[in-house]
């Protein structure tokens, strides 16, 4: 064989040198040009790899993305060009091919044929799902970041305000959105709190609020379209009641999932589970631990036991299932036998949780054998008879005494109101009034005089000025003004008293000096000054002129029945009621000085003072409240100490006390004032027109009071211990005509005529028996004297006679005043119809007719006769019909004629 059969000659350009240019491309670096060569063999192809194979294989590895590729058995690797020269795609020997660029993400996958290439590999797969997992979380931990806690709903925050009795006792729980009552965590008993957490949530105490569980199944249910279900933790209940919405949507639950987490790594467990007991809902209109716990059990929540804590946690599964009185209403299944029967199996398992978790002692379990006592449930109506008329006085007094108390506040709940109501006291003046009601106001059967028939009252504490009763109506969810309150309805000659003290007080003007001259120019009065009690008196100023109204009319006094009594000490005339003293008497110390004393003694300088520029100011035009009244009474009860009446004795919030009365008491007037008015009221009851409100074996004092055309009459008096104001009136619509006007009461009750000393002091000597009962005895103070004995209104001073007379001057037989009158006697009780005698069918105190030439009436008085008659009666000017110039419009103790 020849030599060069033997030894293959090596192609210039290829081998391998062509192969580690090759490798060099395939990593990425730029081949040099190559430079063609020829094969220096000159037989070509013969015994090597043809060319065509070379280049054959070169693509194949170029294809599978390796370097060289193996060619057919015993031939060389590579080949030289049949060009001379190397090109991509070329074979260059062995190791020349070019493998594949390297992807990122290989799909679909490089190298592989068929189903292979778009099967991914383990690699992909695995990145992928670490990529999406990264991904979410990241996602999530973002939204964490961004979420935060939203407000607690104002629904979750409201709750009522509880009223409180004056021993303590809880009144009513009202006046919030919801019936609720926050209280602190350490008012939670912890049998309430392990009773829940045992039920609900056993790993609340060290869990991240969230039950993943329970989440896939909510959303799994949703999504499918199954049953709804809410947070499975007591977290994410809370949560949901206290930040969101009830609507069972997707986005809810996410919103739910975030805000629980937030809560759960902000919020100490403890605020926790105190907010969740109190914001939850138990049935029953109750929402909160401390409702329920009322509800219930009529107690307060701290003092529940384990067995109870576990009832009310028996409810938080679903009240209108689980409520032992039976919710049909609501569902025909929560029958009264099925939810005792669920209620007691959910109770029993829960005490037996609370065991296996170490929360409750196998001995403390051993107890509770027996259900627990639940008190039936209760109308929801918890303002009706006297209670709104409570709430709505209290509510009143708190929000313009409590520092930083509103409106808007306490709508939201959540205050403590300590009040001055005596729930004894508030029932026997109810009784007293329904008592009236029921015998004798029958609308049925008169509906024309006993229709819109009202009565008010008020009871205040002479020495503490508290409010110890009120009667504001029927039912405060029916008839909504307050009686209590000023109703328009005017006192009449319930205000004489004042007008008594100012004369003891500034005394008499002394009509030769000006108006405005002061006390020491001024002669004090004694109740035994001598005033004229005639019928029509002429009203003069405090220096005699006459008075006149703004038209030049003058003024003429009527007394109750057109009675003529004479002259008269002022005590008889409040005895009998008279009104022409009073008024008179009005003028000379200056209605002014009236005015400051009846605000001294606790009336309010407001709506319901009269002008007091008239001279029928002094016998009652104002229209001051019965709880006013009974206050500024209790004045002269308390020696002319005044203390404003009030009703809330302390106001509590989340547990802080922003309120507590204090007793401020002022000097009204000197107590020989005081003593001596009183004396003269205790006269009144005794002898005069209130003996209907005697109580026997105490000292009782008082005055009557009736008011033009019987529109109102009242009773106010007092004992050392209570003061009590009644009033009586009639409307003549309901209560939603803003034009409502007084109607006369002629007939009312089937009595011809309504005085102080009819209703209102039998309704005053009722109570007042009742609420005096078992208390001591006392008596009023002795009064002392005081002041002048003084004379007005026409009355003369006792002259004496002279001893010899020459001759009778013409003129003095015409200006010679005839005797005194003397005081009439005390009614005998047994006597009937004698003058002036109120115990007389038709001698509760007449009326008062028109005054005579166009002047005008009198104010409100009472005071019984025995000749009282109908309007009419009286003769102004010949033919007045009781009313002034006959046509005056004057009216029974009213303002002026027109």
């Amino acid at each position: 064989m020849s030599e060069h059969r033997r030894k293959t000659p090596q192609p210039q350009g290829g081998g391998r040198a062509a192969a580690r240019r090759a490798a060099q491309q395939s990593s990425g670096r730029r081949a040099a040009p190559s430079r063609g060569v020829t094969s220096e063999s000159p037989s070509g192809s013969h015994g090597g790899d043809s060319p065509y194979g070379g280049r054959a294989e070169a693509r194949r590895a170029a294809q599978r993305g390796g370097g060289g590729s193996r060619g057919g058995g015993g031939r060389r690797r590579g080949g030289g060009g049949d060009s001379g020269h190397e090109g991509p795609g070329r074979g260059r020997g062995r190791g020349s091919q070019r493998p594949a660029k390297k992807r990122f993400i290989d799909y679909p996958r490089a190298g592989k044929y068929g189903l292979r290439r778009w099967v991914p590999s383990w690699k992909l797969v695995s990145g992928l799902c670490v990529g999406f997992l990264g991904l979410l979380m990241g996602l999530a931990g973002l939204a964490y970041a961004m979420v935060t806690t939203p407000e607690v709903k104002n629904t979750a925050k409201a709750q009522n305000n509880v009223y409180f009795w004056d021993d303590g006792t809880q009144m009513v729980a009202t006046g919030g959105e919801v019936n609720r009552q926050i209280i602190s965590y350490g008012q939670i008993p912890e049998a309430m709190r392990n009773a829940v957490i045992s039920a609900e949530n056993k790993s609340f105490e060290h869990d991240s609020g969230i039950d993943p569980m329970g989440i896939a199944r909510a959303l799994y249910n949703m999504a499918t379209g199954g049953q709804t279900q809410g947070g499975s933790t007591i977290t994410q209940q809370y949560v949901k009641n206290s930040y969101l919405s009830q609507d069972q949507t997707l986005s809810r639950k996410f919103q739910e999932l975030f805000i629980t987490l937030k809560v759960t790594n902000e919020t100490d467990k403890k605020v926790i589970i105190r907010d969740y007991l109190n914001i939850s809902y138990y049935g029953r209109g109750a929402s909160g631990i401390q409702a329920a716990a009322r509800t219930y059990f009529d107690k307060d929540a701290e003092d529940l036991n384990a067995s109870e804590c576990a009832f009310l946690a028996t409810l938080l599964k679903g009240p209108t299932y689980f409520d032992p009185a039976g919710v049909p209403e609501e569902d025909k299944e929560a029958t009264k036998a099925k939810n005792t029967a669920r209620a007691k199996k959910r109770w029993k398992w829960i005490l037996d949780e609370e065991v296996k978790d170490k929360r409750l002692s196998q001995a403390e379990r051993a107890k509770y054998t027996e259900f627990p006592d639940i008190k039936p449930p209760r109308k929801s109506a918890q303002l009706g008879g006297q209670t709104g008329y409570l709430v709505d006085l209290a509510k009143s007094y708190a929000l313009n005494n409590a520092e930083g108390m509103t409106a808007n506040k306490l709508a939201q709940g959540g205050y403590e109101i300590h009040t001055t109501f005596n729930k004894k006291k508030v029932k026997e003046l109810d009784a007293a009034v329904q008592k009236v009601y029921d015998s004798k106001i029958k609308p049925k059967k008169r509906p024309g005089t006993d229709t819109h028939v009202q009565f008010g009252g008020g009871s205040v504490d002479p020495k503490t000025g508290a409010i110890v009763a009120i009667y504001g109506g029927q039912d405060a969810t029916k008839h909504y003004t307050n009686n209590a309150n000023p109703t328009g309805a005017q006192v009449g000659s319930t205000f004489k008293p004042f007008v008594l003290a100012a004369a003891m007080e500034y005394g008499k003007r002394d009509p030769s000096l000006g108006e405005d001259q002061g006390l020491s120019q001024r002669e004090q009065v004694s109740p035994l000054s001598i005033y004229n009690a005639d019928d029509k008196l002429k009203i003069k100023k405090y220096n005699g002129q006459i008075w006149t109204d703004e038209n030049g009319k003058e003024w003429l006094q009527a007394n109750d029945g057109h009675e003529s009594k004479g002259n008269i000490t002022l005590r008889e005339a409040m005895q009998w009621s008279a009104n022409s003293p009073y008024v008179q008497l009005g003028m000379d110390v200056g209605t002014d000085k009236v005015k400051k004393v009846a605000i001294d003694a606790g009336l309010k300088d407001d709506d319901s003072m009269a002008d007091s520029h008239v001279p029928s100011f002094s016998i009652g035009t104002s229209s001051p409240s019965a709880i006013r009244m009974a206050g500024a009474y209790a004045t002269f009860a308390a020696s002319g100490q005044q203390r404003e009446p009030y009703s809330v004795t302390e106001v509590k919030h989340e547990g802080e006390t922003i309120y507590q009365h204090k007793d401020v008491p002022k000097r009204a007037f000197d107590p020989d004032i005081a003593d001596n008015v009183t004396d003269v009221l205790k006269n009144v009851v005794e002898k005069g027109t209130g003996t209907p409100a005697q109580l026997p074996g105490r000292d009782v004092a008082g005055k009557t009071g009736t008011t033009d055309e019987n529109k109102s009459a009242w009773f106010v008096g007092y004992t050392p211990q209570l003061s009590t104001a009644i009033s009586m009136y009639r409307l003549d619509d309901d209560e939603k005509n803003a034009n409502r006007k007084f109607e006369k009461m002629y007939g009312t009750g089937g009595e011809r005529t309504i005085h102080g000393a009819s209703f209102p002091a039998q309704i005053w000597h009722d109570y007042m028996a009742e609420a005096m009962q078992g208390k001591p005895v006392v008596t009023f103070p002795k009064p002392g004297p005081i002041g002048e004995k003084v004379y007005g209104g026409g009355a003369q001073s006792p002259k004496p006679s002279p001893t010899t007379v020459d001759s009778p001057s013409p003129s003095a037989s015409e200006t010679k005043s005839p005797p005194m009158s003397p005081s009439p006697p005390a009614p005998d009780p047994s006597d009937t119809c004698s003058a002036w005698d109120w115990n007389c069918q038709n001698t509760n105190g007449g009326t008062n007719t028109g005054a005579d030439n166009g002047g005008a009436a009198g104010g409100p008085t009472t005071g019984p006769s025995p000749s009282s008659t109908l309007p009419g009666s009286g003769n102004g000017n010949g033919n007045g019909n009781g009313n002034g110039n006959g046509n005056g419009n004057g009216g029974f103790f009213g303002g002026p004629a027109g």
